[in-house]
């Protein structure tokens, strides 16, 4: 485990090698029953980014979850915040999905490339590049983000689940649970199966919206166990970076496609 302050995260924030997040924002992570949620989509560093706009041609899925009942997001084009609603009626456990549609990417100079595969920890990639003889001059990668975000209404009480992203981070635990110890769990799939040994963020952000990222790993069950803060709020992020299906089939097939998982929520007082 390594834990990075956000004086020595910040200096390094301009730095090419370190990638842009995605996440699901939550203005108010507890809202009561009938209330209006707003949950915008993010796009950054450091817990802090771009607000985009929701727009179909970018959305592969965008669905809440409630009493285990999955229902389609009816969003507008351009809506910002790209979530507006009421909140259900009765207390529980609302979980907001999000999945974009794949982008793609040619880094400048294969340094970037490097740097991004450190900073991610995929300690085969570059090696691998090299034995399946793909150039260094034209390194071209796709990628998809698969968010989530949990909201509590009212008492907030229920349980996260498996939603089928084809990467996803599913809570163990509920922050918003009256008998919460300050302990979260999380799972980390990936094709709906455990990912083990493998590398997670944990982006913590004050009121004063001070960030800390601590890294983490998942154990041999692709479970993780952290402590957590009142009154905090949390995104979780974790990467796989596998070769695209169709490299070699085009002059611009990508070598590499990325998956993005992340997982927001706050911890009340």
């Amino acid at each position: 485990m390594s834990r990075f302050s956000l004086v020595l995260v910040g200096a390094l924030a301009a730095s090419p090698t370190l990638a842009h997040e995605f996440w699901l924002e939550a203005p108010a992570y507890q809202v009561q029953p009938g209330a209006e949620i707003t949950t915008d989509i993010k796009n950054g560093q450091l817990f802090e980014g771009t607000t985009l706009a929701y727009f179909p041609n970018r959305t592969e899925r965008f669905d809440l979850t409630f009493e285990g009942k999955t229902l389609p997001i009816a969003g507008r084009m351009g809506d910002s915040p790209a979530l507006q609603m009421k909140a259900p009626a009765r207390d529980g456990l609302l979980i907001v999905a999000h999945e974009a549609t794949a982008s793609s990417l040619t880094y400048k100079d294969w340094e970037t490339f490097v740097g991004f595969t450190e900073h991610k920890d995929f300690k085969t990639a570059i090696a691998d590049h090299r034995a399946a003889g793909y150039p260094e001059d034209s390194v071209r990668e796709r990628y998809t983000r698969h968010s989530k975000a949990l909201i509590a209404i009212g008492d907030g009480r229920g349980s996260d689940q498996e939603l089928g992203l084809e990467t996803e981070l599913t809570a163990l635990t509920n922050p918003y649970d009256a008998d919460f110890n300050d302990m979260m769990e999380v799972a980390l799939t990936y094709e709906g199966a455990p990912r083990k040994d493998i590398q997670i963020e944990v982006y913590e952000k004050t009121p004063e919206k001070v960030v800390t990222v601590t890294v983490y790993r998942s154990d041999d069950m692709g479970l993780l166990t952290f402590p957590v803060t009142p009154g905090m709020t949390y995104l979780v992020d974790s990467v796989v970076l596998r070769p695209a299906p169709d490299v070699g089939e085009t002059e611009t097939s990508p070598q590499w496609e990325s998956l993005w998982a992340s997982l927001t929520f706050a911890v009340p007082k």
